[in-house]
C-alpha cells in the first residue's frame, strides 16, 4: 500500500525520487530522537525530515492534489501501517478511543453480574449472544503510563520492520501451551499441554477481565503463550543477515538472551492453590501489614521463606542460614509444601511477613511471582543478582528501590548490606527511604489499573502488528465468566469473583510514554550497571560512600 502513495509523489512531485531515496529504514527511525521521542505524552506528530522535504519543492502542486495525497497517505499509514513511526509512538494505543465525548449523551453506568443460576452443574452451557459491549468512558485520561510502559516498545522491536504473520505466531506452537485469540470482543483458548495448577486459567481470567475493563476497545489479536518458567525463544538463533525473523511468544518472563514478551503472571488474579488472593485485594492487607510494625522496632534480619529446592541461587541461599558458628544476618526458613498445603498455607499469609527490616529476593527455577510482594513490605529488598525480568521490574533502580545482592559471596553480600544499614542511625535513614522507594513503586505503579493499563498497550501494539485477520483456531473453545467460575468450587471460584472487573472503567488507560531512544536507554542500561559495581567495590573495601547513596536518593 505504501507503493501507491509513493506513485502518486512520483507523478506529481519533480524529484519525488530523491524522497525514495532519503526514506528511513525502521531500524533508523528508531534510533533518531526526532521520530523516536515525541516528548512526554508522545502525541501524534510525525517529525521526519524526509517526508517534509518533497512537499516544500512541489511548488506547483495544486492544494486539492496536496489534501488529496495527505488524506491517502494518512489512511494508509494508519490502517495498514506496519513498518512506521506510528507503530513507535503510540498513536495507535489511542486511536480507537472517542476524543471528542461533548456531543455523547451521557452513558449509563454498566455493572457486570455473573449469573450462575443457570449454569452451575450444567458443563454444556451455552454462550451468551453477542459481542462487546458498546461503552464510551466519561473521562480521556491525561495522564503518562509509568516508565516500565517503554519497555513495550523494546519487547515488540524484533517485529516493527516486518510485522507478524500467521506463519510466525504459529511457529511459536511448539513452545506454547496455550493459544489464545479474540475476535470481536470474544475470547478463545486452544490448549496444548497440560499447564502446572491453574495458571492458564488465570491468565485467561485476566484477559477477560481486561475486556470487561475496556470493553469494545481492544483490537483483536491471535498469540502463543507460555505458561511455564523456562524462556523459549532464544536469540542466537536469529543472528545474521539471512536470519528469519523470530516467532513472538508471550510469557510471564523475559531475559536477555531471549524474545520472549513479558506479561502479567497468573497471580494478579490470585494463586489459589497457595492461598494467594487477588492482587486488588493483597495489597490493601499487604499496606495494612506495613502498618503494623514500623521499620525501626521490625527484627533486624534479611527475611527469606520458600522451596529451595526451585533453582541454584535458593540452594545457594540456604547456606545463609544461621547456625552455632556463623550468623549471616539472614533468616532462611523452608516451606514444607505438603503440610502448608494440608494447612490451607496459612502459615504463609503474606501480610503477616512484613516483619523484618530486611527481604530476600531469589530467583526460582527463572523469575519468581514473590517479587511483588516482597516489594510491598517496606522492608528494604535484598535483591539477589537476577537474571530473569518480568513486566515491571526492568525499571527498578539499585540502591533506589532495592539494595542488590551479589550471587558470588551471596551470604557475606547479605551481612554486609544488613551491617550497614543496621550499625548506624545515620544509615538506617538511607535504609528506611530504600524500603519506602520500593513498596511505594509497586503500589503506586503496579495497581491493577496500571496492570490492565499494561495489558490494553501490549495487546494493542500487538495487534497493529499482525499482517492477518485473526480468526477462530479450529480447535480452540470459546471461554466467558460463566463458563470459567460458575463450575468450579472453592478458593478458585471465591477468588475469580474478588479478581472480577465489576464495571466498565470511567476513565481510558493512561498515555504511553514515547520509547527511550537508543541513547537514553544506554544511559539508563549503564547506570544501573556502575551502581552495581560500586557497590561491590565497596563491599570488597568493607564502606559505603554514604555521600553517594545520598544523591542517588535524591536523583531518584
Amino acid at each position: 500500500m505504501f507503493s501507491i502513495l509513493s506513485a502518486i509523489f512520483l507523478l506529481t512531485i519533480p524529484n519525488a525520487g530523491s524522497f525514495k531515496r532519503n526514506e528511513k529504514t525502521m531500524e533508523e527511525a528508531v534510533g533518531d530522537d526526532k521520530l523516536s521521542n515525541k516528548g512526554e505524552n508522545g502525541h501524534n506528530e510525525i517529525h521526519s525530515p524526509s517526508l517534509a522535504a518533497p512537499f516544500k519543492k512541489a511548488a506547483t502542486m495544486t492544494v486539492t492534489l496536496f489534501s488529496i495525497i495527505l488524506f491517502i497517505g494518512a489512511y494508509i499509514v494508519t490502517r495498514w501501517g506496519n513498518s512506521n513511526v506510528f507503530d513507535l509512538t503510540g498513536d495507535s494505543f489511542r486511536r480507537v478511543w472517542n476524543h471528542d465525548n461533548s456531543t455523547n449523551p451521557p452513558v449509563k453506568k454498566i455493572e457486570y453480574s455473573l449469573n450462575c443460576s443457570s449454569t452451575e452443574g450444567n458443563m454444556t452451557q451455552t454462550c451468551p449472544v453477542g459481542g462487546a459491549i458498546a461503552y464510551e468512558p466519561s473521562e480521556q485520561s491525561k495522564e503518562t503510563c509509568p516508565e516500565y510502559f517503554r519497555w513495550i516498545y523494546e519487547d515488540l522491536r524484533p517485529w516493527m520492520e516486518r510485522g507478524i504473520t500467521r506463519e510466525m505466531v504459529e511457529r511459536a506452537k511448539p513452545a506454547a501451551d496455550i493459544r489464545i485469540t479474540v475476535v470481536d470482543g470474544k475470547v478463545y483458548m486452544e490448549k496444548y499441554k497440560d499447564v502446572f495448577q491453574t495458571r492458564d486459567v488465570f491468565t485467561v481470567w485476566g484477559i477477560l477481565q481486561l475486556l470487561r475493563m475496556y470493553p469494545g476497545k481492544l483490537p483483536d489479536f491471535d498469540l502463543m503463550f507460555s505458561c511455564g518458567d523456562k524462556t523459549a525463544v532464544r536469540k542466537e538463533y536469529f543472528q545474521g543477515p539471512d536470519a528469519s525473523v523470530p516467532q513472538p511468544l508471550f510469557h510471564y518472563c523475559g531475559d536477555h538472551e531471549t524474545y520472549d514478551i513479558a506479561f502479567p503472571d497468573w497471580s494478579y488474579w490470585s494463586w489459589p492453590e497457595t492461598n494467594i488472593k487477588p492482587w486488588n485485594t493483597l495489597q490493601e492487607e499487604m499496606k495494612e501489614g506495613n502498618n503494623r510494625t514500623k521499620w525501626i522496632d521490625r527484627e533486624p534480619y534479611a527475611y527469606w521463606k520458600g522451596n529451595i529446592y526451585m533453582g541454584p541461587v535458593r540452594k545457594q541461599l540456604s547456606r545463609c542460614r544461621q547456625t552455632n558458628q556463623q550468623d549471616w544476618n539472614a533468616r532462611i526458613f523452608l516451606i514444607d509444601w505438603v503440610r502448608e498445603t494440608n494447612n490451607g498455607f496459612k502459615g504463609s499469609d503474606l501480610a503477616s511477613q512484613c516483619t523484618h527490616r530486611y527481604k530476600i529476593y531469589a530467583e526460582g527455577i527463572t523469575w519468581s511471582v514473590s517479587e511483588k510482594y516482597i516489594l510491598a513490605c517496606d522492608s528494604v529488598s535484598l535483591i539477589i543478582k537476577p537474571r530473569y525480568y518480568d513486566f515491571f521490574t526492568r525499571s527498578l533502580q539499585p540502591l533506589v528501590h532495592y539494595w542488590p545482592i551479589q550471587i558470588q559471596d551471596m551470604c557475606k553480600s547479605i551481612k554486609f548490606a544488613t551491617d550497614w544499614c543496621n550499625n548506624h542511625t545515620e544509615k538506617m535513614k538511607y535504609a528506611k527511604e530504600i524500603g519506602k522507594a520500593g513498596s511505594g513503586f509497586i503500589h503506586e505503579k503496579v495497581k491493577m489499573k496500571y496492570v490492565y493499563d499494561y495489558m490494553f498497550h501490549l495487546l494493542s501494539a500487538y495487534s497493529e502488528l499482525l499482517q492477518y485477520k485473526p480468526t477462530v483456531p479450529e480447535g480452540a473453545v470459546e471461554m466467558w465468566p460463566e463458563k470459567m467460575a460458575c463450575n468450579v468450587t472453592g478458593l478458585e471460584k471465591e477468588y475469580k469473583i474478588e479478581a472480577m472487573v465489576k464495571s466498565p472503567s470511567d476513565m481510558t488507560p493512561c498515555l504511553m510514554p514515547s520509547p527511550f531512544g537508543s541513547a537514553k536507554l544506554k544511559d539508563m542500561v549503564e547506570k544501573n550497571e556502575n551502581v552495581i559495581k560500586q557497590l561491590e567495590e565497596w563491599e570488597a573495601s568493607g564502606g559505603v560512600g554514604e555521600d553517594m547513596i545520598e544523591n542517588i536518593l535524591k536523583a531518584k
